[in-house]
């Protein structure tokens, strides 16, 4: 099988700069969207490092005879972590690198599987069968509320700005979610910042996605987001699966 994929990070119309980073490694299968968050330039440092540690984490330890993808994901993303407290904590006079973080979704393709870890609220969303499916679980404050029936999804959207409840980056040590299924010939795997969820619905990221000429899908997504405020920056990565 094949991959086919298109990223695309924006400042939005309201940012002053783009806390937002993408990876796309090819060669590795491996691919990573991050929202940095802190200080007037610590997320753009923080989501940038934490995707860089990641990468390099991937490819040293990749080669290792009998690894584990699952136990690969998280061991990266502990590290990355580790690395971006570290940098946040210097003794330095930066201090807008104090209390950064950022949230992180990646996927990981290995021997016809597909692996995806994530941390916050940035998401992946698979496509199937003429479905959307959001694979991930945001590790927000609206969503644990959601989740124990405090608030109702009608309630959630007058909330006003949500809260992350785990960060890449805001102790050494995180919590990570990691799944993992089959490979299919056919299906699609979009990974976004809450700048694209927040404000894009995903009955809108369906409709588009089954208009095919999916060359333009994330540029679109970027485009509907700006569309309906731009108020965060936006991030997509779209990967398809091909024979």
């Amino acid at each position: 099988m094949r991959l086919k994929f298109y990223g695309k990070t924006d400042i939005g119309r309201r940012r002053k700069m783009n806390q937002d980073s993408i990876a796309m490694d090819g060669k590795q299968k491996l691919f990573i969207v991050a929202d940095g968050m802190g200080g007037h330039k610590g997320g753009e440092v923080a989501s940038k490092m934490a995707c860089e540690t990641l990468k390099r984490f991937v490819v040293e330890h990749s080669k290792v005879q009998d690894i584990d993808p699952r136990e690969l994901l998280e061991k990266g993303f502990q590290e990355a972590s580790r690395m971006v407290h570290l940098e946040a904590n210097k003794p330095s006079e930066e201090e807008d690198l104090k209390g950064m973080g950022t949230t992180m979704v990646a996927i990981y393709v290995f021997e016809g599987r597909v692996y995806i870890a994530n941390v916050g609220d940035s998401r992946a969303y698979l496509f199937t069968q003429g479905e959307i499916w959001a694979i991930t679980d945001d590790h927000s404050l609206i969503n644990e509320q959601l989740r124990r029936g405090i608030i109702t999804e009608a309630e959630s959207a007058t909330v006003g700005k949500n809260v992350i409840t785990r960060s890449i980056g805001f102790q050494p040590h995180v919590e990570v979610d990691v799944f993992d299924r089959k490979l299919l010939t056919g299906e699609s795997y979009l990974l976004c910042s809450d700048g694209l969820h927040g404000l894009v619905s995903d009955e809108w990221i369906l409709n588009r996605y089954k208009q095919g000429e999916l060359d333009r899908f994330v540029e679109e997504l970027v485009s509907e987001s700006n569309n309906q405020g731009g108020d965060d920056n936006v991030s997509c990565l779209f990967v398809q699966v091909e024979p």
